[in-house]
């Protein structure tokens, strides 16, 4: 099987009939499709056994968990697809065509271990944002100190799950963003980037709890991964880089901050020259 997709849930009836009747529409048939439910009470069950004869491969399990990484590691170790891709209740595949298209793709940049598209951000009050994430560009410990590599039009090749574990299932929100850091950063995968709108995520629920929770366990993670000596470089400096990075995109601005930074630094070396003549005399 060349690609599995995994989709989580726990009583989200509503979300997980859109996410597999999106799933059970793309022109392409085969793949697999799991389904790993946490004991929903609320009608999931009934939902995966109504829609299960639309899918000519499809494996689900309905039982309790320990979290979503729990729950995504269920589906992961059930895959047998050479490549794996999560889409999580409530999300969608943005076109019936997207996953032969995707698979199209993939055979053409010649199977790399990652392999990604845009994911298409849904807000409640109906407006759209295209999230294309690194849209290609070198993957840096800069960029991802900050940011991150969505997961959901992503294709993970399964064996790399071997070589750098599951997803960590102390963590509740930034797991995967830890898992890139492994296989990105500490492992020099290179991710290859398609410009093609794969999924919808549904932004209904996104808190101000949630980004609290997720700077507090992205900072135990990068303690865990990295020597204290980076990390006090980057917690003193990432924003200003980014900064820098911003600038670099309209050239007359950043020839303005460069311009006013020579100034500054030349004035303050003339006061330094000044100053140690003085202290010579």
């Amino acid at each position: 099987m060349r690609l599995s997709i995994v989709t989580i849930n726990r009583n989200n009836a509503v979300g997980l009939e859109k996410t597999m009747r999106s799933v059970a529409g793309q022109t392409l048939k085969e793949f697999e499709y799991i389904v790993v439910d946490g004991a929903s009470t609320d009608g999931s069950v009934e939902i995966i056994q109504k829609l299960e004869p639309e899918f000519a491969h499809l494996k689900w399990v309905s039982e309790r968990d320990a979290g979503i990484y729990n729950a995504m590691n269920k589906g992961l170790r059930m895959a047998t697809g050479d490549y794996i891709q999560i889409l999580n209740s409530a999300d969608c595949l943005a076109a019936p065509e997207v996953t032969e298209r995707m698979l199209e793709a993939l055979e053409a940049a010649g199977n790399p271990s990652i392999f990604y598209g845009n994911m298409v951000k849904c807000f409640p009050d109906g407006h759209q944002v295209v999230d294309k994430g690194f849209a290609g560009q070198d993957i840096t410990l800069l960029g991802m100190f900050t940011g991150t590599l969505n997961h959901d039009p992503a294709y993970l090749r399964r064996d790399l799950f071997e070589r750098y574990g599951y997803y960590d299932e102390s963590l509740k929100i930034v797991s995967d963003w830890k898992w890139y850091l492994q296989a990105i950063i500490l492992g020099g995968e290179k991710p290859y980037y398609v410009d093609m709108d794969v999924t919808l995520f549904d932004m209904t629920g996104i808190s101000e709890t949630n980004k609290e929770l997720d700077q507090a366990e992205r900072k135990q993670v990068l303690e865990q991964l990295f020597p204290k000596a980076i990390l006090s470089d980057y917690e003193r400096f990432a924003f200003p880089m980014q900064q820098i990075k911003r600038l670099q995109r309209h050239p007359w601005a950043y020839k303005v901050f460069w311009f006013l930074e020579r100034c500054l630094f030349k004035k303050e070396k003339r006061q330094r020259r000044k100053n140690n003549v003085s202290k010579v005399e």
